[in-house]
């Protein structure tokens, strides 16, 4: 009898502690997706050059962690779910100037939103994974979107 009743408490314990790990998702800007650097890898199948990131170690601690991230939604292909978030806007040429492949996101949505415009800001939320290796990828993804404000 001693030996369950000190057993309770630590369960007890132990569910209140992993239940307030984890669940807040991490808030990161743009800004902190500048922490890449780019070479240049030849590829036989394209026949030219294309862009490798190597992750620094302040995005590399946010791979497969739940974040939010706000920026411009723009619809790539709206039959096949293609959406990628900018930290520039559409309109106004969001892959000019200083924008290069760190200042988007491909946006793989838990569910379908059939109300999305380009150039809408919206916040997300979902699981960042950094994509070095498949080239028919964008470097960042959100897997299991949602979002959570517009």
């Amino acid at each position: 009898m001693i030996r369950k009743l000190k057993i309770v408490p630590l369960i007890a314990l132990i569910t209140i502690s992993l239940s307030f790990t984890g669940s807040e998702p991490i808030k990161i800007t743009w800004e902190i997706l500048k922490d890449v650097k780019f070479s240049d890898k030849w590829s036989d199948e394209f026949q030219a050059y294309y862009a490798v990131p190597t992750f620094g170690n302040n995005i590399k601690k946010y791979n497969g962690k739940e974040i939010q991230i706000r920026g411009y939604i723009i619809p790539i292909d709206i039959v096949e779910g293609y959406y990628v978030l900018s930290a520039n806007p559409y309109s106004q040429c969001f892959f000019c100037g200083q924008a290069g492949p760190e200042s988007v996101m491909e946006v793989q949505m838990k569910k379908e939103y059939t109300d999305l415009r380009i150039d809408q800001i919206i916040t997300y939320q979902g699981k960042l994974r950094l994509n070095k290796d498949d080239i028919y990828q964008l470097n960042y993804i959100l897997e299991d979107a949602e979002i959570i404000d517009r």
